[in-house]
């Protein structure tokens, strides 16, 4: 019996913690035919001349290899780790892992909850940028807000901390 296929939620923004949360999701969840979708949040003021026409359903689904090429990137106005891109396509392939990237407007928070639903993700992987308490008072936690409103499992991996970053 052939084991079902997953769709694995990644949040991206390429900051130490996420590329922490997509090298862990390779290393220990990610099996042979599954599905990753990097899901990127870019604040409203983000400028995207397309935004207007997805600003409620995000961008279309990018697969991996149109979101390495340069004019991708422009058009959507995020910029990807180049080591990340790699280590994603060799799972890709190695794997035979699908890899596709979905773009948001608006506050992480919440979009990436409804990038869960949306995307009918079986589970979800991020960073947490480890914010002290009073940070966290004040500019609030994306990883705990995910962590608690999500409708699918959350595992949250924290990123290098002081002098490991």
């Amino acid at each position: 019996m052939e084991a079902e296929k997953r769709t694995i939620g990644l949040g991206m923004d390429y900051s130490p913690s996420s590329k922490a949360a997509a090298k862990w999701a390779v290393d220990n969840l990610v099996k042979a035919g599954d599905r990753i979708i990097l899901i990127h949040v870019l604040p409203k003021g983000a400028d995207a001349s397309h935004k207007e026409l997805w600003k409620s359903t995000g961008s279309p689904l990018i697969p991996l290899l149109e979101l390495m090429e340069m004019n991708v990137q422009a058009r959507y106005g995020i910029k990807p780790d180049k080591e990340i891109l790699e280590i994603l396509q060799a799972e890709s392939k190695s794997k035979e892992v699908e890899v596709l990237a979905k773009v948001y407007w608006g506050d992480a928070r919440e979009k990436l909850c409804e990038a869960v639903d949306d995307l009918k993700v079986d589970t979800f992987v991020l960073g947490c940028r480890g914010l002290g308490p009073l940070k966290r008072a004040l500019l609030g936690s994306v990883s705990n807000y995910v962590l608690n409103n999500a409708t699918c499992p959350v595992t949250v991996v924290r990123g290098p901390t002081g002098s490991n970053a």
